[in-house]
């Protein structure tokens, strides 16, 4: 067993824990900080801009957190799991398999958003021009897809394997190419041309291809843990199970949350474009606390992995809860702060006022639930790492009804935009709750029956 691997199974929880998420906070935070630096640069193009890439936001969020967080799970899951039972060989061919799944997947959206991107974005309430700068925007994004998700797929094969610093250096140094590259495009500054919002999906699309060509070239030397190789190889549907049995199912758990937000984007668009732009700025905040969460779900999935591979099964359950407790401390500080000071995130990207009031309106009504949203996703990430993620299906899936229906129910009866918001605040509390009662009962029934089981041998010997 390496010592990488040795470390997951052996050393304190805790410290052990923030050691290897430190590093990927700070991932999140860089790639959140893309995004965000990005959206004020178009910003300076006017409000159409601004409502164009919100209309294309939720997809590329569900692209995002699909490769990343979803399927990306799935693969750390299998790599930790096959390491922790010292199965190197297949963690190795996991890692083959895993790309392949991510060709395929980097296809398929591609056809899928190229090929009705104009219909979607109508449908969520784009129109004039600020559709025009969703499709602008959308058609190079989803264009250069495969990149996104081999990109996120090699750097979930890394962490797999304990590595959480790898991909944070090649995220960080790439973004030092990035922020001041994204601006010069969009706004056409020094030699660069002036390519309005379609410059920051340019920008974008050459960070993921930089980064690629990085990971692949570490997974190829001397130090990195597995070695995947195509040579003396055939595929194995064994192995595809391995990841697509809790990278599909969690897939289903990213669509079914970006659902969420796609339908209030709708209900939001049916108020104006104002409304509609501060929506999406506010929102943005709540999908900044998915990388953040992600910054300990990483962690979790290989501790959480690795120890079930292994059979420490206890063990296992205390990691997931300490990353669930830090994960909703952290995630309701913020959300109290942006309930009392929403005007301190909104203003950093537009003064509209009915931008600023609908974004308002959205961050009091969701930000105190936060912390229970927090507490789930991190609880999700750690279901990701034992390879059971019916509970978190089913808490999404009521997430999603309360928010798409009780937000439709909202707003047909005329109660207004925080009735809508009001919907998606209590859905994210649900989310929240279910998984950890799901979490906390099974555990309750793991030790009845391990209490359970001494009496029950003591009988039959009797």
């Amino acid at each position: 067993m390496n010592e990488r691997t040795r470390l997951l199974l052996e050393a304190p929880i805790t410290p052990t824990l923030l050691k290897l998420a430190a590093p990927n906070v700070l991932v999140m935070i860089v790639q959140a900080s893309i995004g965000l630096i990005e959206t004020y640069f178009i910003g300076m193009l006017g409000t159409d801009a601004l409502a164009g890439v919100a209309l294309v936001f939720p997809l590329l969020m569900l692209m995002q957190m699909m490769s990343a967080g979803a399927m990306g799970g799935g693969i750390s899951s299998a790599i930790a799991r096959a390491l922790g039972a010292r199965r190197p060989h297949e963690a190795e061919a996991l890692a083959v398999h895993a790309t392949v799944i991510a060709l395929s997947f980097g296809i398929a959206f591609t056809l899928f958003v190229l090929g009705g991107a104009r219909w979607l974005y109508t449908i969520l309430g784009g129109t004039g021009p600020s559709l025009e700068a969703a499709l602008t925007y959308s058609n190079v994004v989803f264009g250069g897809a495969i990149l996104v998700w081999l990109f996120n797929s090699l750097a979930n094969v890394i962490r797999g394997t304990g590595n959480m610093m790898l991909p944070a250096i090649v995220t960080c140094a790439g973004a030092l190419a990035l922020i001041p590259l994204s601006p010069c495009l969009i706004l056409g500054w020094g030699p660069f041309p002036r390519l309005g919002v379609a410059g920051g999906a340019w920008a974008l699309i050459g960070f993921y291809a930089i980064g690629t060509a990085a990971f692949v070239v570490y997974l190829r030397s001397q130090r990195s843990v597995v070695h995947p190789s195509l040579h003396s190889l055939g595929f194995r549907w064994a192995l595809f199970r391995e990841i697509l049995r809790v990278g599909a199912v969690a897939a289903v758990v990213t669509l079914q949350t970006n659902l969420a937000v796609a339908f209030c984007t709708g209900l939001v668009g049916h108020y104006s474009t104002g409304a509609m732009a501060g929506y999406g700025i506010g929102s943005r905040l709540e999908y900044l606390l998915i990388p953040l969460v992600f910054g300990l779900g990483g962690p979790l999935v290989a501790m959480v992995g690795t120890n079930i591979g292994a059979g420490q099964h206890a063990r296992a359950r205390r990691i997931a809860w300490t990353g669930a407790l830090i994960a909703a401390a952290l995630t309701e500080s913020i959300g109290i702060g942006a309930a009392l000071f929403p005007t301190a995130w909104l203003a950093l990207f537009d003064t509209d006022p009915m931008m600023l009031a609908s974004g308002a309106l959205y961050l009091r009504a969701v930000g105190p639930v936060y912390g229970l949203f927090g507490l789930g996703m991190a609880l999700y990430f750690a279901s990701q790492g034992t390879g059971r993620l019916l509970w978190p299906l089913l808490g999404n899936f009521t997430r999603l009804v309360i928010a798409a229906g009780g937000g439709w129910l909202v707003l047909q009866s005329g109660a207004g935009l925080f009735g809508v918001f009001g919907a998606q605040g209590i859905g994210l509390a649900a989310f929240g709750v279910i998984i950890a009662a799901a979490f906390a009962m099974d555990a309750g029934a793991e030790g009845h029956r391990a209490s359970a089981s001494p009496r029950s041998t003591a009988t039959s010997r009797a």
